[in-house]
């Protein structure tokens, strides 16, 4: 574990932001490292680019008759933001309190790293064959997976597929994630004027535009805050421990702050449709003159239930959108980025496998089945173009790893048991038999799209 923490630390020192605005040499020189890693393990090793970044596939041939494991992670990271709520340097990884601080130091190249841990913990010579594909572009919606999946796709067939960028319960409880939210985000412009006005002058019987968005925006929510969108889905999440306090210590709610929906809090998270909006281009308060606004535009991002078709998602969203634009104002509704959701049946031989190395690695600590309010569509690409393969949708983070904010961080003693638990199930995979693993898996119900997280 030692030289596993130095590789992270020294992959974390690489400030891979895979959006446009930064340097791009940045995600080569991570492309590279992430090789060189895979390399030293004695794996066939490639860089690909398919109109986008640079993405790392590496392959280890399977023992005879022994199963092949498709292991995923992705070496991009969000920005830093502007360095404010930083305890210490994003990119200089620091320890602090038995977790290592740094941005990406968990999302995702702790998941990289615990992938070459695994291969170390068999010198190199796992009992099944091994794919390793480390995507350059998650943060930033992996516009290129598609087409590489498409070109290079057969070189990462497998029995099994581990995608090791989720969470688990709680420090101390390993988790499996059997379903995603999927999503849709939109662009909604509003106009009422073709050109601003004086707001003395024409403010009484001239609605302007910043005004009709924010009646719109608002008719999204019913009075509990619910979404008030007809004709999404909806369903029940499993049955944890959950309480209002732990919610609020996660989220960060104030004192006094509510919390809105119904129905259990776990189910409002990762099963039912949420809507937020997250960004409005409005003239700024510092700026502002005396004027009607004659145009106003909105981002609005919609998570649906793991079983909704985005498409359907999408045509309710526009059909509510376009009912309640008032005062006759000229609405256009622009689809920036959809992404399906992902839903598994996780029983079966394999399912078991997973569940006893997740165990083991925790000393006798059952893992719990868990979902995510988060969005990872590339899943379901996995699940499209792999339907024969077991999904294994697993992470590294924890409830206090604030993954994309200030502050991210990785629990370093939780990070040894994740590479235990893959070394684990490598070792328990190796002993099941191609053929039984490919009549075994459980069915995965999934539909395809882009990444948002």
């Amino acid at each position: 574990m030692p030289e596993v923490r130095r590789d992270l630390e020294a992959l974390t020192r690489i400030p891979s932001v895979s959006l446009d605005s930064f340097d791009q040499t940045q995600v080569d020189r991570s492309a590279d490292a992430v090789a060189d890693l895979l390399r030293a393990e004695g794996l066939d090793v490639e860089v690909v680019r398919e109109g986008g970044r640079p993405a790392v596939i590496g392959r280890l041939a399977a023992p005879d008759g022994a199963p092949t494991i498709t292991l995923y992670a992705h070496h991009d990271v969000q920005p830093p933001g502007d360095g404010l709520g930083w305890e210490s340097a994003p990119f200089e990884p620091t320890e602090r309190d038995g977790r290592l601080y740094g941005r990406g130091a968990a999302d995702d190249k702790a998941g990289v790293m615990a992938h070459v841990a695994a291969l170390r913990a068999h010198d190199g010579r796992p009992p099944t064959g091994v794919n390793i594909f480390v995507e350059g572009e998650e943060e930033i919606g992996s516009d290129s997976l598609a087409t590489i999946l498409e070109r290079h796709g057969h070189k990462l067939r497998a029995d099994a597929i581990v995608l090791a960028d989720s969470t688990n319960w709680d420090i101390g409880t390993p988790a499996l994630t059997t379903t995603l939210r999927g999503m849709i985000r939109v662009v909604v412009t509003v106009s009422t004027l073709d050109h601003s006005v004086h707001s003395g002058m024409f403010g009484g019987p001239v609605p302007d535009a910043l005004m009709a968005l924010v009646r719109l925006l608002a008719s999204l929510h019913d009075d509990d805050g619910g979404v008030a969108v007809q004709g999404l889905r909806g369903g029940e999440a499993a049955e944890l421990d959950y309480s209002q306090e732990r919610l609020r210590q996660e989220s960060g709610l104030l004192d006094g702050v509510q919390t809105i929906g119904t129905g259990s809090l776990l189910s409002r998270q990762w099963t039912r449709p949420s809507i937020t909006t997250i960004g409005i281009d409005a003239p700024s308060v510092d700026t502002a003159s005396n004027t009607l606004v004659p145009s106003a535009r909105a981002k609005v991002s919609m998570r649906i239930a793991p079983d909704e078709d985005p498409h359907t998602a999408y045509q309710a969203l526009l059909n509510h959108l376009s009912r309640h634009t008032p005062w006759g104002a000229k609405i256009d509704v622009h689809l920036d980025d959809e992404g399906a959701g992902f839903q598994a049946d996780a029983q079966g031989p394999m399912y078991d496998e997973v569940r006893a190395a997740f165990e083991d690695a925790w000393e006798g600590t059952k893992p719990v089945d868990i979902g995510v309010g988060g969005s990872i569509p590339f899943v379901a690409a996995f699940a499209e173009q792999f339907p024969q393969a077991a999904i294994f949708v697993t992470g590294v983070e924890d409830p206090d790893t604030r993954a994309h904010g200030a502050n991210e961080s990785l629990h370093l003693g939780e990070f040894e048991r994740v590479c235990l638990a893959e070394a684990l199930l490598l070792e328990r995979l190796g002993r099941m038999k191609p053929r039984k693993v490919l009549h075994s898996q459980a069915r995965s119900d999934t539909l395809r799209g882009p990444r948002d997280e």
